[in-house]
């Protein structure tokens, strides 16, 4: 199946399926460092090689359970991304994560608009049903987005993580097309509460 999907702008910022002539400078961009906020808020690891971050971007392109989106920036460089992964087309669900990798493109409420168009392609474009996602208790900010774009909470893994040597929670949320559609009405009327900022969340 080819991916088709389309692509976003917000002041010269422009998000756009990944693709595959994309991947070294995904990696040469981000992930020499990886920033330790994504780390932390992502639960990953601290270092990943080359063989494996290209190799694994290199399958994510071709896989037919997820759509990879990327943050560009006004000069064309990769900053983060929108990913919708572990697609179950029969049930239409989704989980959904993201990242900013650079602290210049925080703090520009790229994180919410990011999450924003996402959601919507979800339930638009791939008709998906829910879309769910995890978020750590310590990254509050993050939590604030999501509620801003609708997400609810469901559960809570309770000290299921570690944040240096404290535990601490994991905080389950979804959202489903009905509740979307509700969501959607007051976003054109202006009911629903906003949230700026950015954010890194999520599992690959």
């Amino acid at each position: 199946m080819k991916k088709n999907a389309p692509q976003w702008e917000k002041d010269g910022f422009i998000l756009r399926l990944a693709e595959p002539e994309d991947a070294q400078n995904y990696y040469h961009q981000n992930f020499c460092p990886l920033d330790r906020e994504v780390v932390r808020f992502t639960g990953c690891k601290p270092e990943f090689s080359e063989k494996e971050v290209i190799g694994f971007f290199l399958e994510c392109t071709k896989a037919t359970d997820r759509y990879d989106f990327l943050l560009i920036s006004p000069d064309g460089e990769i900053l983060g991304e929108s990913v919708l992964n572990e697609i179950d087309w029969e049930v239409r669900s989704a989980n959904f994560r993201i990242a900013i990798f650079q602290p210049k493109g925080r703090g520009k409420g790229l994180g919410f608009w990011m999450t924003c168009v996402t959601r919507d392609f979800a339930f638009e474009t791939l008709g998906l049903n829910r879309v769910e996602l995890d978020v750590f208790s310590f990254n509050a900010r993050a939590e604030k987005v999501y509620l801003a774009a609708g997400f609810r909470r469901e559960g809570v893994r309770r000290q299921a993580v570690l944040d240096g040597s404290t535990l601490a929670d994991d905080i389950l949320m979804a959202l489903l097309k009905s509740e979307w559609k509700e969501w959607k009405k007051g976003e054109l009327d202006g009911s629903n509460d906003r949230a700026g900022g950015s954010l890194v969340t999520g599992r690959h």
